[in-house]
């Protein structure tokens, strides 16, 4: 048995077809089979149900997969041991970041990151919360940003950052002339939403849940920020956007934002990644830089953080 024949099965249980498996793997098919095989007559048991259409594991073949995962992200882990032990910083750093969150943050602080840490092969993916969990419990990223707190015994989180909401509100709104915001004046149902899978509509959806709702004359599904300003502005409601949004906009669309009253409704974002992760080293350069960056971009401290969690659904 070796570690190799343990990645090869790792990659059929995943994705249910030899073939993509050993693309996966940087392998030819027949010798990923062929190893996959040597595996199962070496234990004399069967792990995968050929006949089934997409590929199958057998019972004991389940079992087989658990085992193999502890053991190969343990082999894994060795290397990080010894890096850390050497206060090496460099080798491959995969990244999942929330969409919400990828296209303001990432410019400020990826070249820095590069320049500073030449040595680091950074991966970045744009993961909703969901698949940044999933991947880190499968070990395929490292690390992941979003909006915490999750509320998952297996994700440990640091804070990097509490990030403000504002109001974009066009002109023919009933708040315009207000120059700040409460948020017992929101009303769900004129505020434009991001489409379901994202964090950031829940956590509105947790400001206003004690809110009074009429019924909204449209249906919306977006997941640009930008599509909900352009709609705002031919007055089909107003919305909220995470402060780092609002830093490249217009002079013109400037002229719509809102501030909100004391305690400002924020969201929390964080570094997470799983409770066993080794790569410290890398985590905590990647929080230094940020921490660094963000200090001099957000500068709100009297907040009310509002919670990421689908509260209907307890996720």
């Amino acid at each position: 048995m070796t570690i190799t024949q343990l990645k090869y099965v790792l990659a059929v249980a995943e994705h249910q077809n030899f073939t993509v498996a050993s693309e996966h793997c940087f392998v030819t098919q027949p010798t990923l089979s062929m190893q996959i095989q040597k595996l199962e007559d070496e234990l004399d048991t069967q792990i995968f149900n050929r006949k089934k259409k997409p590929i199958q594991l057998t019972e004991i073949g389940n079992k087989i997969i658990e085992q193999a995962k502890i053991i190969v992200d343990e082999s894994n882990r060795i290397t990080d041991i010894v890096d850390q032990q050497k206060g090496y910083i460099g080798g491959d750093f995969r990244l999942g970041i929330i969409p919400t969150i990828m296209p303001t943050l990432l410019p400020l602080f990826l070249k820095t990151f590069t320049k500073k840490f030449p040595k680091v092969n950074l991966k970045i993916e744009e993961l909703t919360t969901e698949e940044i969990i999933k991947k880190l419990a499968d070990g395929h990223i490292d690390v992941g940003i979003a909006a915490t707190p999750l509320e998952n015994e297996m994700i440990k989180e640091r804070v990097l950052y509490y990030e403000p909401f504002v109001g974009f509100v066009p002109t023919e709104h009933r708040l315009y002339e207000s120059k700040t915001i409460d948020v017992d004046n929101l009303d769900i149902d004129d505020i434009l939403l991001l489409e379901d899978g994202h964090c950031f509509k829940e956590s509105i959806l947790n400001l206003c849940s004690t809110l009074k709702t009429k019924n909204q004359p449209f249906q919306l599904k977006s997941g640009s920020f930008n599509t909900l300003i352009k709609l705002s502005k031919e007055g089909l409601g107003m919305t909220l956007l995470p402060y780092l949004q609002t830093l490249d906009l217009s002079e013109e669309d400037n002229s719509y934002l809102r501030q909100f009253k004391e305690p400002v409704p924020a969201r929390e974002v964080s570094i997470i990644y799983h409770k066993s992760q080794l790569k410290i080293q890398l985590i905590e350069a990647l929080k230094t830089v940020i921490d660094g960056i963000i200090r001099g971009v957000i500068a709100f401290s009297d907040v009310q953080i509002i919670s990421p969690i689908n509260k209907k659904k307890g996720a």
